[in-house]
């Protein structure tokens, strides 16, 4: 005999409101890149919502601690610091993921100079 009385209900119970939940993340995620600008430019897909997390590359450390209680707050986001970067720019987490498996930080510290927002210095070189 079952504690739960009908098992089927609740579970469907369970899954509306995880869908209402969702939901409502998505509103978070859509006005928390509205305040940041992002949904303006052209660079940033569109379809980020598709994403089953959502990257955010930062250039520096500063913008990281002043959107770290956005990461808490918002479920699916994750943030990454590329110092290379000129601005904030937003990826597929699975894209990041699967580039960066079984990679050395040293190797990871090469790919974001010219991958994930970040640009290469000309001047890097010459030196």
């Amino acid at each position: 005999m079952s504690v739960i009385k009908d098992e089927n209900t609740l579970l469907s119970t369970i899954k509306r409101i995880d869908d209402k939940i969702d939901k409502l993340n998505d509103q978070k995620i859509i006005a928390f890149f509205e305040h940041l600008g992002l949904t303006k430019r052209e660079d940033v897909p569109k379809n980020f919502l598709d994403f089953e997390t959502i990257l955010i590359v930062v250039p520096n450390r500063h913008i990281s601690h002043e959107l770290k209680y956005f990461k808490y707050s918002i479920s699916r986001l994750s943030f990454v610091t590329n110092p290379y970067a000129k601005q904030i720019h937003v990826y597929d987490f699975k894209e990041w993921n699967a580039i960066t498996r079984n990679k050395t930080q040293f190797q990871v510290r090469e790919l974001l100079k010219t991958s994930f927002g970040g640009v290469r210095d000309i001047t890097e070189g010459m030196n």
